[in-house]
């Protein structure tokens, strides 16, 4: 379940080769307000397979600051509409600790059980954003290697995302629970 028009077409973009159709669902959900991801996600998957009634999955996907011990985690979207990308990079930069955790939590509720998976990827937050603005901290991400930003790599980030990490372990799933049917 998602409205973001970015995050559809970067997981239509990772799970279509593997098989997998997803259908959007832009029914907004209202999220738990914690730093507890796992428990923001669970809550989240009730709340979507009790409007949806079916298989469906939902993901959330935050960063952990290390010079906020971790902050905002899965307040990342509360930070950002506070924010946005300059201000964001400013307060990183006064903590005079750039390293940050990018990590997405995706739910999987097949209907009579709950399974997640996590995808995690090390990088730092730049001075000042760069590349394109509209898909929320891509701007302020680089990961680790590289001296892009998620935003200036485009579609070129899904082979190396968090986001990516997660899905691939959820299409592993998806494998081996058709398999053994």
């Amino acid at each position: 379940m998602s409205s973001n028009q970015h995050k559809i077409a970067e997981v239509q973009r990772i799970l279509a080769p593997v098989g997998v159709d997803i259908i959007a669902v832009p029914q907004k959900i209202q999220e738990l307000q914690t730093d507890d991801v796992h428990s923001l996600v669970k809550d989240k998957l009730i709340k979507a397979f009790g409007a949806i009634g079916r298989p469906l999955f939902v993901e959330h996907t935050g960063l952990y600051l290390s010079g906020l011990n971790g902050l905002p985690a899965g307040l990342t979207q509360i930070f950002w509409d506070q924010l946005k990308e300059d201000r964001f990079a400013s307060l990183v930069a006064g903590l005079g600790d750039a390293r940050v955790t990018a990590k997405t939590v995706l739910g999987y509720c097949d209907g009579h059980k709950m399974h997640l998976f996590e995808g995690a990827i090390e990088g730092t937050v730049p001075t000042t954003p760069a590349g394109p603005t509209d898909f929320q901290w891509d701007c302020v991400f680089i990961p680790n290697g590289f001296s892009e930003t998620f935003a200036e790599m485009g579609a070129a980030k899904d082979s190396i995302s968090m986001r990516r990490i997660a899905l691939d372990k959820f299409a592993d799933h998806l494998k081996l629970a058709k398999g053994t049917k």
